[in-house]
């Protein structure tokens, strides 16, 4: 490792403003991290990309004051169905419940929400976006990582000598083809599918539909998304051996529409692109000072629409982590629950997009066929209609290990290592909230009737002081509110019953909260204590690094953020 006593510039560099970097920077802004977002592209892309955002994307966007921004370019709780050739449903997507407080699934044009995140980072004077700059290398020295940025032009070609930013740490969100990736000399195993797809985006929707809908078509498969803002999208199989050209002219993309819109409809496109599915994965997705998020981490099949979910997930598990480093609560080693907790539900996801993509386009005619006789029959089953409408089949994030504490053996059915429910809760003023918004971006210490922290021990509370954590109490509406609040805490009212069922189930009535809204411990009133120490143990808050280095002048000007029209 080299030496530098250059001063840091940055506490992180985040190179690719795509959905995940920019969640990411605006994470790390809230939580007052120095940050420098950098972006070869001359302006955030503008061609069809992802279209569905599930509960857990919009409470990330919701801890960092973005949700509403955001949703104005969805569709909420929107259906997916497969049907046959002939309209036949054979099952569909559509969860009504809302556990983590938003709907499980809403179509939305990404474009659009990545502009929302890029805006949202103009409120942190202590984040800088800048375009037309790429990672041209990096060296980790030992306050950090000496990071070579070269500026180039709107063609991606090198427009300047390269500089040198230093930051503590770098996060590649810079795509599939990862120069962070690369140059750390990871690999990206997996397999890139032979099939191809052309999404073409139309303008002033002919068709009305506020839903998605796969056609199983054995000679014509393609998929028809209602967006918001009145676009329609449709997604046709590229033929073997096809020319990808010729297959996305203006000539074959109308012959393709004229088989799916009525001869009097004339389509206004607005958009079109030929995508490759990828089910690949880094082994890890830390090395040293570097580390790996959304598609620079993995890539899946756009068929269950988790690659941008999946995503934001990574940068919301990573960003905190991060803050409690460089702000010296935590040592180094927390980073790496990053890849403990990340890796594992990310190949689920790749595993769960790979199987849909296989039931849509079996690969045999014998696979087909199978699929055509079974898929109406399973259909005619009510749990399985049930399962499937319900989302059941959806890998949910469960932590065995990183920053968590199951007492005893990590049960996959238990609470611990689970992203926590986000219920209706009432001030004393009888004000309604969702929970996460009382909170905020920080730890929570939630307890039901009774205040946790008269359990806590002078040792412990150190431990809470530096998680920044939130006493929380939460008891029945009918319950005065007034009496017995938690020191610097507040008391809520279980406004719908939710924390009191929850309660019922769980093995003891305090549960510490991360930022992420993941479970990390649950436990009794008096075993509290204990169980902080072993937090902290297991987050290396025993072993806190250097305070970040004083704010120094960044060596690379800012651009002016541009966004595609």
């Amino acid at each position: 490792m080299a030496t530098t006593n250059k001063a840091i510039d940055y506490d992180v560099v985040i190179a690719g403003a795509g959905p995940t970097g920019l969640t990411l920077a605006n994470h790390l802004g809230t939580l007052g991290v120095r940050t420098l977002v950098i972006e070869k592209l001359p302006a955030l892309i503008d061609y069809p990309r992802g279209v569905g955002i599930d509960d857990e994307a919009l409470r990330s966007f919701q801890a960092v004051g973005l949700v509403d921004a955001v949703r104005r370019h969805t569709v909420p709780n929107q259906i997916m169905r497969f049907v046959d050739r002939r309209g036949r449903v054979l099952a569909a997507i559509a969860p009504t419940a809302q556990p983590f407080g938003w709907p499980r699934r809403s179509g939305f044009i990404q474009p659009l929400v990545d502009r929302e995140l890029a805006i949202g980072l103009e409120r942190f004077s202590h984040v800088s976006l800048q375009l037309q700059r790429s990672v041209a290398g990096f060296t980790e020295v030992d306050a950090g990582v000496e990071v070579q940025v070269q500026p180039v032009d709107a063609t991606g070609e090198p427009a300047g000598a390269v500089q040198t930013v230093t930051s503590r740490y770098l996060v590649g969100c810079d795509g599939g083809r990862s120069p962070v990736r690369i140059a750390s000399g990871l690999s990206f195993d997996g397999k890139s599918e032979s099939t191809k797809w052309l999404v073409i985006d139309i303008a002033d929707e002919p068709i009305g539909t506020p839903n998605v809908h796969f056609v199983l078509d054995d000679e014509f498969p393609h998929v028809v998304l209602a967006l918001p803002h009145g676009v329609l999208r449709y997604e046709f199989m590229v033929p073997e051996g096809a020319d990808e050209a010729a297959f996305e002219s203006d000539a074959n993309v109308h012959k393709l529409l004229a088989r799916v819109l009525p001869p009097e409809v004339k389509p206004n496109v607005i958009r079109r692109r030929v995508y490759m599915h990828h089910a690949r994965i880094a082994p890890t997705f830390r090395m040293g000072r570097a580390l790996l998020a959304g598609d620079a981490a993995h890539l899946m099949p756009v068929w269950q629409g988790q690659g941008f979910n999946t995503g934001i997930r990574d940068a919301t598990n990573l960003a905190w982590k991060l803050a409690l480093v460089i702000k010296g609560h935590a040592g180094d080693a927390l980073l790496d629950t990053y890849t403990q907790e990340r890796h594992a539900h990310a190949g689920a996801m790749i595993d769960l997009s790979v199987l849909v993509g296989k039931i849509f386009v079996p690969s045999s005619p014998l696979l087909r066929a199978l699929r055509n006789v079974v898929g109406p029959w399973l259909s005619k089953l009510p749990s399985l209609r049930q399962y499937i409408a319900e989302m059941r089949f959806k890998p949910m994030p469960f932590f065995s290990e990183g920053a968590v504490v199951h007492r005893g053996k990590a049960d996959a059915k238990g609470l611990v290592g689970k992203v926590f429910m986000q219920p209706r809760v009432a001030d004393a003023s009888g004000k309604p909230h969702r929970l996460d918004d009382v909170i905020g971006l920080r730890f929570g210490l939630l307890s039901w009737s009774a205040r946790a922290d008269a359990w806590i021990d002078a040792d412990a509370r150190r431990i809470v002081e530096q998680l920044d954590a939130l006493p929380v109490v939460v008891r029945p509406d009918c319950q005065a509110l007034d009496r017995d609040p938690p020191s610097g805490g507040v008391v809520l009212a279980d406004v719908d019953g939710a924390f009191k069922r929850w309660f019922d189930e769980a093995p003891g009535g305090v549960v510490i909260l991360r930022p992420d809204r993941i479970v990390a411990a649950v436990c009794k009133p008096w075993e509290l204590s204990d169980t902080l120490r072993t937090l902290a143990r297991r987050m290396s808050l025993e072993a806190p690094v250097q305070q970040a280095e004083p704010v120094h002048v960044a060596t690379t000007a800012t651009v002016t953020l541009k966004v595609a029209a």
